[in-house]
């Protein structure tokens, strides 16, 4: 299943929301640079991919922005080491 995710620039995290639920990643933002500080997803949502799909879609919209990351949340730092493709917004 595709899942969208947004960039809530207000509440400072990307989110996605299935089923009535919403897991996000919170974020600091500097020039240039856009910092992963914690990833939460709902115990409902658990064992389905959720948090994967958030961390792929925050990913495509971090480089389609053209910034780079520093993933201070080990899971975002997990999915990143996974996914080499990546590792180029690294910084």
């Amino acid at each position: 299943m595709q899942y969208a995710v947004t960039d809530n620039k207000d509440r400072h995290r990307f989110e996605l929301e299935a089923d009535g639920h919403l897991a996000f990643s919170e974020y600091k933002r500097e020039a240039g640079m856009i910092t992963i500080v914690h990833t939460e997803v709902p115990k409902e949502l658990g064992g389905r991919g959720i948090g994967t799909a958030l961390a792929h879609g925050l990913m495509e919209l971090i480089r389609a922005e053209g910034i780079k990351v520093k993933p201070l949340c080990p899971f975002v730092k997990a999915y990143i080491d996974k996914h080499p493709e990546y590792s180029g917004l690294v910084g």
